[in-house]
């Protein structure tokens, strides 16, 4: 099957989703030199491809993908390898929303080779494929038929160019997402079509100065703090309003949205977890209310109490989402976006 299609190189086509062309390894998340100041466990999971992203206009009938990983590790307990470590395939209808199509599920370590679609019907359409979101890849190339035609996809429409910045926990990362593109910041990608930047580091979304300094250099259209999980009530009081601040510093104009954490699912009978959330809600009320009094502009708080729904039925463990919590997140998070775009 391989000698009968032409490969092509990812790089070759516009990647969203990185906010760094410095970077180490053509698909991490962070700039090189950000090695040197953030701690270890982050800098290790920004090596993960976690909405990176391609969009390309093709006329083949049939697309193939091949994909290198960097950990042997392809799933974990509660996440499948398709989310881990798969690659999720899209295509724009010519109503103009996307549709999933087909995903790359890995076979082997540390490359696969799948067919994502074949019989596609004739005619030049745009494609978005989304990379593995807990695992980091060296190489990604599309297969397609010989004498097909691949370009890079039009520009996103005006206004919808600068891309929306995520910082936040192993939610953001797309802790527990079923595949890449179900991921809320995915959803909302595509719903808004606009880029997105996922700064989501599982178990490291700590309002961290260093990671708020390399935030500030994006030219973010919306920046969206997520981090609530990850942090106790006392580190919320502390870094919320210096975080706020060097980002209004260096992007006057942007919006800036602080998320409250999402209840835990089973809060509902246990007080712990209830009394978790409510503790690290007031802090971060608290630290919004001292911006505002300061004068801080553009600056927009959603409450964590509707993220995943009232049912409980939102989450694969309490707190990470599954594929229904994802898509609640999003529609929770969309009407403020809208808004603020």
């Amino acid at each position: 099957m391989e000698e009968t299609m032409s490969w092509h190189d990812l790089r070759e086509l516009e990647i969203e989703g990185k906010g760094w062309t410095d970077t180490a390894s053509f698909y991490d998340r962070l700039p090189a030199r950000a090695k040197a100041v953030v701690r270890e466990p982050v800098w290790d999971l920004s090596r993960h491809s976690a909405g990176l992203c391609a969009r390309f206009v093709t006329d083949a009938p049939v697309i193939q993908a091949r994909w290198t990983l960097r950990a042997e590790s392809l799933a974990m307990p509660h996440m499948p390898a398709t989310g881990v470590s798969g690659l999720d395939l899209y295509a724009r209808t010519d109503q103009g929303p996307w549709r999933w199509l087909a995903v790359g599920v890995p076979q082997t370590f540390p490359t696969s080779q799948v067919q994502l679609v074949t019989g596609l019907p004739l005619g030049r359409r745009e494609y978005l494929l989304y990379l593995p979101l807990y695992n980091g890849v060296s190489a990604v190339e599309i297969g397609l038929p010989p004498g097909s035609h691949l370009e890079k996809a039009p520009a996103r429409p005006t206004g919808r160019r600068r891309p929306l910045v995520f910082y936040g926990t192993s939610i953001t990362q797309g802790g527990c997402a079923s595949r890449p593109g179900m991921v809320h910041t995915a959803l909302l990608g595509r719903w808004l079509d606009c880029p997105i930047i996922n700064l989501g580091f599982s178990g490291n979304g700590r309002m961290e100065p260093e990671i708020t300094e390399l935030m500030a250099e994006l030219d973010a259209a919306v920046y969206v703090i997520d981090c609530l999980p990850n942090m106790a009530a006392q580190e919320v009081a502390e870094r919320t309003v210096p975080l706020v601040q060097t980002l209004r510093r260096a992007r006057p104009a942007a919006p800036i949205v602080l998320v409250e954490d999402r209840s835990y699912s089973n809060a509902f009978f246990l007080d712990s977890a209830r009394q978790g959330n409510l503790d690290r809600r007031a802090a971060l009320r608290a630290a919004h209310s001292a911006l505002i009094a300061q004068g801080v502009g553009d600056l927009h708080y959603l409450a964590g109490e509707e993220l995943l729904g009232e049912d409980g039925e939102g989450t694969v463990d309490a707190s990470h989402p599954t594929d229904l919590g994802f898509m609640r997140q999003a529609q929770a998070f969309l009407p403020l976006l809208q808004r603020l775009l």
